[in-house]
């Protein structure tokens, strides 16, 4: 099961900012530490499955005071977290009919989190879950 220590930044009147020093371009962030943990691991898996796609090298990651060393004196550090999923998840490919003005609309919004199309309407999906519960 890969596991990396992830760093959560918090500044005035933001969100809790995630990102993986290990993993360069691997970041979420959530408005609340609760919604942190299920955001990260989306985040930290679809990354990895993205540089397995792509044939790209899966970083050894750094210790605890590695990561915590490095990023501890930073603006807005919060704290060092370890993330971990499973090895593989097997996907499945869906069709969906949305209308090109919802389409843009979810583009964008997949853009501005810095994720794909199909990271955006899981995780958006699984946040709307969890405020049914």
């Amino acid at each position: 099961m890969p596991a990396y220590f992830a760093v959560i930044h918090k500044d005035e009147n933001s969100a809790y900012g995630v990102s993986w020093p290990d993993l360069p371009g691997c970041i979420t962030a959530a408005d609340s530490l609760a919604e942190l943990d299920s955001l990260a691991k989306d985040a930290l898996q679809f990354h990895l499955e993205g540089m397995r796609e792509d044939g790209e090298p899966i970083p050894v990651a750094r210790s605890f005071e590695e990561v915590y060393n490095a990023h501890k004196n930073d603006v807005g550090f919060h704290a060092v977290i370890l993330v971990s999923v499973p090895q593989e998840v097997k996907r499945r490919p869906i069709s969906l009919r949305v209308s090109e003005l919802d389409l843009a609309l979810i583009d964008s919004a997949a853009a501005a989190q810095g994720v794909d199309r199909t990271a955006f309407m899981v995780s958006a999906a699984k946040q709307a879950a969890r405020k049914e519960l």
